[in-house]
């Protein structure tokens, strides 16, 4: 039985998704006609970690992607999926030339 090695380059898309937070920012929050202050209100979260989020310092938490997914009515999945995808591009930039050194085991 022969051992198959690969080296297979890391995937690095060259601009970083959209931030879940922006899309709250520049979509639901117009659309809606609301503040901060009232969001944060109607999810049931401090006005500082609304900001936190809508300037992107701050990850959509499991829990607050069930808040999101609540309040917008398209399910927490949705936000998480976008945050995934934020954290998974952040990560290859952070350890892509490594990740590449990787090689691929197949059965």
């Amino acid at each position: 039985m022969t051992e198959h090695h690969d080296t297979i380059p890391a995937d690095r898309p060259s601009r970083r998704p959209t931030h879940p937070g922006e899309v709250l920012r520049e979509d639901v929050l117009p659309a809606l006609n609301m503040t901060v202050s009232s969001a944060a209100d109607h999810l049931h979260v401090s006005r500082q970690m609304l900001h936190r989020i809508l300037a992107g310092e701050a990850k959509i938490s499991p829990e607050m992607a069930l808040r999101l997914g609540k309040f917008c009515g398209n399910g927490a999945e949705l936000w998480l999926g976008m945050q995934n995808a934020v954290s998974l591009w952040d990560a290859r930039q952070a350890i892509g030339p490594e990740l590449d050194q990787i090689r691929t085991m197949r059965a």
